[in-house]
């Protein structure tokens, strides 16, 4: 395993291959989120979890990454952009209309799942939409990740605090159970689902929702 300091070395050496002119070396002063920006603008992705040699981005994800942040703008962060994968970030009262952008002009025609991310240290709860589609070829193996953040409550109390968000089930049909796991596991209550009940715990469930990282089974 290589350390982080072994990357920059390496991911140096190979800017260095790609240009003699010293304006397009990397300087060591710049912070992480610089040299993203200095090689992104070079078309190499060095997010965190992608191998240590750079690969260029893909131009066919990047269009379509590109739309998105010509609609948008600060409304949606992309937050990377590889072979099949885009991921965008966009604030919970922007994500039905980002959902609907991303369905109708970039044709992804359904959510394949919804999952949550606790941050008790940010007092956060991510959700996350994998969206796919079966009508366009094009987009058969492509993956868009839809994700908003949502206020954590130390004491939850699901359905009636403030972790909410807009549902996405008139945006995607498929959403209707995913949402409803993500409501009970979490306690992420999505605001204009048609029925926002528990789906696989007892509606008599007291305790907190049970994905969340404070939670504990009884006796251990």
């Amino acid at each position: 395993m290589n350390s982080g300091i072994d990357k920059d070395v390496e991911v140096k050496d190979t800017a260095e291959k790609h240009s003699d002119n010293s304006e397009n070396t990397k300087p060591d002063s710049m912070s992480k989120d610089e040299a993203k920006k200095f090689y992104e603008e070079k078309g190499l992705d060095l997010s965190p979890d992608v191998p240590v040699k750079p690969k260029p981005i893909p131009a066919f994800e990047k269009s379509l990454a590109d739309k998105i942040s010509s609609k948008f703008g600060d409304k949606a962060r992309i937050d990377y952009v590889r072979p099949d994968r885009i991921r965008v970030t966009t604030k919970r009262e922007d994500i039905v209309e980002v959902a609907k952008f991303i369905r109708d002009e970039l044709k992804y025609d359904h959510a394949e799942s919804v999952s949550g991310v606790d941050y008790p240290d940010s007092s956060e709860i991510e959700v996350v939409y994998h969206l796919g589609s079966y009508t366009d070829e094009k987009l058969g193996r492509q993956i868009f990740a839809l994700a908003t953040r949502v206020p954590r409550e130390d004491v939850p109390n699901p359905g009636s605090d403030s972790t909410r968000t807009p549902s996405l089930r008139d945006v995607f049909y498929s959403v209707e159970f995913h949402e409803r796991e993500c409501f009970e596991m979490f306690g992420v209550y999505f605001e204009g689902h048609p029925d926002m009940r528990r789906l696989l715990l007892p509606e008599d469930w007291a305790d907190i929702p049970p994905f969340r990282k404070d939670f504990k089974i009884k006796g251990r």
